[in-house]
């Protein structure tokens, strides 16, 4: 990835996540927002987050960030000088989940070395 997309995609998660921090929809758990793909030809942009909760939260926050999708893309309109204002998709990341599964097999393993 070139350095003008990683600019690009980092001032993008800067946006996305105050914007999302400042959403007022009941369904939307606790957020965070992980990391930002942006298409090189700034048409389309990835969304990756994390949200605590059950899977019922997760449900609804999923529902809650694509029907914020539209406003949240304005707002990047109208802050980052752009040539193309992106199309957001919002994806759950699953690597915090993946971690805190391996972090909890290395431990059994821990333990049953002891």
């Amino acid at each position: 990835m070139s350095e003008r997309m990683r600019r690009v995609n980092s001032v993008l998660r800067e946006v996305i996540a105050d914007e999302v921090e400042d959403l007022k929809d009941p369904r939307l758990g606790f957020v965070t927002i992980t990391g930002v793909d942006t298409a090189p030809n700034l048409r389309r942009a990835t969304v990756y987050y994390s949200v605590l909760g059950t899977p019922e939260v997760a449900a609804s926050t999923q529902a809650a960030l694509d029907a914020a999708a539209p406003r949240v893309s304005r707002v990047i309109g109208g802050q980052v000088r752009m040539k193309y204002t992106p199309t957001l998709s919002f994806v759950v990341d699953d690597a915090i989940v993946r971690a805190s599964r391996i972090g909890e097999a290395l431990r059994k393993i821990h333990d049953e070395e002891e």
